[in-house]
């Protein structure tokens, strides 16, 4: 290889490896929401760096896979979820 792609690719890694360590960084709360939709249920986890932040995330995350459309989207989003487990990490 030559040296200026190796240079490149060093540099890719070094912004890729900062831009990972300051936005995971300041995530210090994590939570696990669970959600039953239209007979259909999921869970998912996010981390944010406020407990309202990490549990929207959370939210919008599982209800991806059980709603269709940004109605069924919206609506999903509004429910009150049937497991929400926050913590501070």
């Amino acid at each position: 290889m030559k040296r200026s792609t190796l240079y490149t690719l060093a540099v890719i890694f070094a912004v890729a490896a900062l831009f990972l360590v300051m936005t995971m960084g300041r995530a210090n709360v994590e939570c696990r929401v669970c959600l039953d939709y239209h007979g259909r249920s999921n869970c998912a986890t996010a981390r944010g760096t406020t407990e309202q932040a990490a549990h929207e995330g959370a939210q919008t995350t599982a209800c991806g896979p059980i709603a269709s459309g940004m109605d069924q989207q919206i609506e999903c989003g509004r429910m009150e979820p049937t497991v929400a487990q926050c913590q501070t990490r």
